[in-house]
């Protein structure tokens, strides 16, 4: 019998050191198979995935610890499948047993999680679980999240050994995340050179300026996986920012907003010189007057695109769907590096602009010149020498000929004169073009509407419109905005303002309250008026869909 009972024993030992000896192989099959993967997402997946496997748990979850440091950001699951998940509703944020984990980052072991103190509870149509163990992932010196396991199959309870294998676990998991986040940081520092590399050749080669801020705009959203990405470009003379280029979802809607600088994202990035951000952008109260992330946006920033005089020459604005990550220190870096080359392309590209008018104000003065010196001087020789044969022709009727040549010769010498007076004097009058007038106006209104009008410019606004027309275009738009802040009731109005072949063409439109059919028409027939005594027209609208559409026409001469 004693014989029996040390047989027995010795089995048991043996079953034992075959167990132990199973779960390390299972222990090291499951750190290879962690640190295998570079992509951070599957990393984390593997890991809660081996966690739960290693220690026979029904069910496991991942929490990744967000920016504050108190709640989680991530929440990775098994053992629930999809349909489940749905029915419980919102993942958990970190708050009760699961925040006990993150405030005290040490190993929790319970054989009944609804006994403990911290426990809230289950949601509706979350599983019933009893046992559960929790264990702190550590990167380097800082504590990236928690793995959190219930249930162990058989009705068992989690031992110290499941602690001490899911604990050596956690410490493989800690490296294979610092290895994914440096590899990631490398791929993303790879692109981020890579669209510089982009920007700065489309620039050399003779890429427009809007093509530039269009490439900034998408090349920023593609690597940070924003929803939204806009450029935006202070005006001089108004107290805002004209988003220049919009990129992601209802770009159309944002492009051509005048953002004001007081009380918006972008404005406050433009003023300090500084990024900015937000967690999420739809419930910063700071920015109320933000309308550009508005509409359930999640984590935003607004990069400063260089600086001159303490302000920004622009502005990018980035915003990610709501329950995305924040913008972390390791994206910001990169971000700021690559606003400051685009801040560099759009200086090169101004500088472009400026020698390109330069050497086409020196074209002009070449040509003013050559025709002055040359051309005048040759006409009047010839009209003297004809002058002078015309007393020698005798036949009346030829002596008239030659005469009106001369006077057709004097009157061409005054023609070239004026050209030259011309090409000497364009392009050099002072004050600011059609384009910042109207997108200066445009700001102002956003006071007296109580909120910001939609502005769209197109065409060649500043050349090819002339002044005392860009006078009657900047009236009639002062008077169109004056009666939709009166008369409209709007809570939305957009101003289009194109250069057309022939024709410069003023929209505003408006969800208001539309035109009525009797009722003081005074301000708009003086813009009929105003349209008519210019040759053009004017028409009032009511679409379809409620509100008014006025369209206000003059002609022009393209390329005057």
């Amino acid at each position: 019998m004693r014989l029996d009972e040390l047989l027995d024993e010795l089995q048991v030992r043996i079953d034992a050191v075959r167990g132990t000896r199973d779960r390390v192989h299972s222990l090291l099959e499951a750190v290879v198979s962690v640190g295998r993967e570079l992509d951070l997402a599957q990393v984390l997946r593997r890991i809660v995935e081996a966690a739960a496997l290693l220690v026979d748990a029904e069910y496991g979850a991942l929490g990744v610890i967000g920016a504050d440091g108190r709640s989680l950001s991530q929440f990775l699951t098994v053992g629930l499948s999809e349909e489940a998940i749905a029915s419980i509703g919102p993942l958990p944020a970190g708050h009760g047993l699961l925040g006990e984990v993150i405030h005290h980052p040490e190993p929790l072991r319970l054989t009944d999680l609804g006994a403990h103190s911290s426990s809230y509870g289950f949601p509706p149509n979350h599983p019933p679980m009893r046992t559960f163990l929790g264990v702190p992932i550590r990167v380097r010196d800082e504590v990236f999240g928690n793995l959190y396991l219930t249930d162990k199959r058989g009705g068992l309870d989690f031992d110290t050994e499941d602690e001490t294998v899911i604990s050596t676990l956690s410490v493989a998991a800690g490296v294979a995340i610092d290895n994914a986040r440096l590899y990631e940081g490398a791929q993303r520092q790879q692109r981020w050179l890579k669209a510089n590399a982009e920007i700065t050749e489309s620039l050399l080669s003779g890429s427009s300026r809007p093509a530039v801020l269009q490439l900034i705009a998408l090349r920023a959203q593609e690597i940070t996986g924003a929803r939204i990405a806009d450029v935006s470009i202070p005006v001089t003379g108004a107290e805002g920012l004209f988003v220049e280029f919009a990129a992601g979802a209802d770009s159309k809607a944002r492009q051509g907003l005048v953002v004001p600088f007081a009380g918006s994202l972008s404005g406050t990035a433009h003023r300090t010189g500084q990024p900015v951000t937000v967690v999420p952008a739809s419930e910063d109260s700071i920015h109320a007057a933000d309308v550009q992330t508005q509409g359930g946006l999640g984590p935003a920033v607004a990069v400063p695109l260089g600086t001159a005089g303490g302000e920004s020459r622009g502005v990018l604005l980035l915003a990610r769907a709501a329950g995305e990550p924040v913008f972390g220190e390791n994206e910001l870096e990169p971000l700021v590096a690559f606003a400051g080359q685009a801040a560099i392309a759009l200086e090169l590209a101004e500088r472009r602009r400026d020698a390109e008018q330069i050497a086409l104000l020196e074209e002009r003065d070449r040509i003013a010149r050559d025709l002055h010196d040359l051309a005048i001087q040759r006409l009047f020789a010839t009209g003297m020498t004809l002058q002078s044969a015309a007393r020698l022709v005798e036949h009346e009727g030829a002596a008239e000929r030659v005469g009106r040549a001369v006077d057709d010769l004097d009157e061409t010498i005054k023609i070239i004169r004026s050209t030259i007076f011309g090409l000497r004097t364009k392009d050099r009058e002072s004050g600011p073009g059609l384009r910042a007038r109207a997108a200066r106006a445009v700001g102002d209104a956003a006071t007296t509407l109580g909120h910001p009008p939609r502005l769209s410019m197109e065409g060649l606004l500043d050349t090819d419109v002339p002044s005392d027309v860009a006078d009657h275009v900047m009236a009639a738009l002062g008077e169109l905005l004056s009666n939709a802040a009166r008369h409209a009731g709007a809570s939305r109005v957009a101003v289009t303002l194109k250069a057309e072949p022939g024709e410069v063409v003023l929209t505003v439109s408006d969800n208001g309250r539309g035109i009525p059919a009797q009722g003081r028409r005074s301000g708009l027939r003086n813009l009929e008026d105003r349209a008519q005594g210019l040759g053009g027209s004017f028409t009032v609208d009511a679409p379809a869909e409620g509100g008014s559409r006025l369209v206000w026409r003059a002609p022009i001469a393209a390329g005057s």
